[in-house]
């Protein structure tokens, strides 16, 4: 069929003709329809029937400073409420516990395992996508800390329960860290201080060696003196005797020569001359040391045999006598025997009574981590309301408008391929020219 209008210019690639985009795509409602249902059709399918996966949560906040008292008294472990809910966020966050965990509960994870994988592995598949840790904004200070734990779990598996009791067995977990790490702490405190006491017990048996043989040599050298003054003394009276008979001697023979063989004295010498027979009482007062001859020959000769035979002189002199006295007794020292005999010479150690308090303190010790409370769960795991995927609404509305987008790109796709070819209708736009009106060029062809 043919019309009295001009054929049009065929249109550059660059230029498309929308109204001819517009009427094509209405005339294509057929296939969008096809295409978005289709799509929906497979989204509905996938959120009906693919495996549902829920989401649990558990938090954890600092515990009361009075629950950390007793441990925090003990001055040998601090932990703060704060520095509690780390490590047990520490621990929540740890591989090994969570492996220990997954040992140890086997029977929660059958859903995770599969034929030909290790324990290992299908631990890792869970630990990989399941459970999360989230931790507070760093600036946050201690009222407004927690822990967040959250786990993910497809249907069939009792998420709840699993991470209830993986939260408990971390706290247990790091309770008895806690307790070993007291019990290593006491331990190496108690070794440190029997160094203590034994460095104590050797200074001790240095100071008693030292005092022993301070007082052994206290002992020889008084004896030694004492020897020596002793010594020295009995040659002294040995000399004195010597004198004492060289001066008899003379005595005596001066005595000899003036015959006075009984003791008199100068008076009664002077008086025998005379004849007189009355008797004649004197009294004589002489300040004047009477020479010794006046003492006659008689008593001077007897001394001098007496000072003759003589064998010792000790007794002449008190000093002799002292002298045997101090040397019996240092035959003897009696504080050598006792420190000899001392049996329980820790009683004696000097300065150890704070470190046998220490010592008793710490074996009475008695810290039950059973009973210590390290952080407080804010808010169990609870059975949620509703999975949270897939999300049916969410999934069919994306299917839906994924499917009309599919549709639109086959309609674009058919569209340009026939535009290309000449067959697509195509409205010119406006064109002027100097010497003719504006003219409208319509072809006759339709679109199939």
């Amino acid at each position: 069929m043919s019309s009295s209008f001009r054929a049009p210019p065929v249109l550059s690639p660059r230029e498309i003709d929308f109204i001819s985009l517009m009427q094509s795509a209405l005339r294509q409602k057929k296939l969008f329809l096809i295409t978005t249902l289709s799509i929906g059709v497979i989204a509905a399918g996938y959120a009906f029937f693919s495996t549902p996966e829920y989401q649990v949560s558990s938090v954890l906040r600092p515990v009361a400073i009075n629950e950390l008292d007793a441990l925090n008294r003990s001055e040998i472990y601090q932990l703060p409420p704060g520095e509690a809910l780390i490590k047990v966020g520490a621990a929540l966050e740890s591989y090994d516990t969570r492996l220990g965990f997954f040992r140890t509960h086997q029977t929660m994870f059958k859903r995770f395992e599969r034929p030909g994988r290790t324990l290992e592995q299908s631990f890792e598949e869970f630990n990989r996508d399941s459970i999360n840790l989230v931790l507070p904004d760093s600036k946050a200070n201690l009222l407004s800390a927690y822990i967040k734990i959250e786990m993910k779990y497809p249907a069939g598996v009792d998420g709840v329960s699993i991470l209830n009791e993986f939260v408990k067995y971390a706290i247990a977990s790091e309770r008895v860290q806690i307790a070993a790490d007291v019990s290593v702490i006491v331990n190496n405190r108690l070794r440190e201080i029997d160094g203590k006491l034994a460095a104590a017990r050797s200074s001790y048996e240095a100071d008693k060696t030292l005092r022993i043989a301070s007082l052994v040599e206290s002992d020889d050298l008084k004896r030694a003196q004492l020897q020596d003054e002793l010594k020295a003394l009995r040659a002294q009276l040995k000399a004195l005797r010597s004198d004492r008979i060289a001066q008899l001697n003379e005595a005596i023979a001066i005595s000899k020569s003036l015959g006075i063989r009984k003791p008199t004295t100068p008076s009664s010498l002077g008086d025998s001359n005379r004849t007189d027979s009355a008797r004649v009482m004197r009294t004589e007062i002489n300040n004047q040391q009477i020479p010794l001859y006046f003492m006659g020959s008689d008593a001077l000769e007897a001394e001098r045999a007496a000072l003759a035979k003589r064998n010792t002189d000790d007794f002449a002199d008190p000093r002799v006598a002292q002298i045997a006295r101090e040397m019996r007794l240092l035959q003897s020292n009696r504080e050598i025997e006792m420190l000899n005999r001392r049996e329980q010479e820790d009683l004696f150690l000097s300065g150890v009574q704070p470190l046998r308090s220490e010592i008793a303190r710490l074996r009475n010790l008695n810290i039950d981590m059973n009973n210590v409370n390290l952080v407080t769960i804010d808010r169990q795991a609870l059975e949620p309301l509703g999975p949270v995927k897939p999300n049916k609404p969410l999934v069919i509305a994306l299917g839906l408008f994924a499917g009309l987008l599919l549709g639109i790109g086959i309609f674009l796709i058919r569209y340009f391929i026939k535009a290309r070819s000449g067959v697509v209708p195509a409205v010119s736009a406006f064109r002027s020219t100097p010497s003719h009106q504006e003219t409208i060029s319509i072809s006759s062809r339709r679109v199939d």
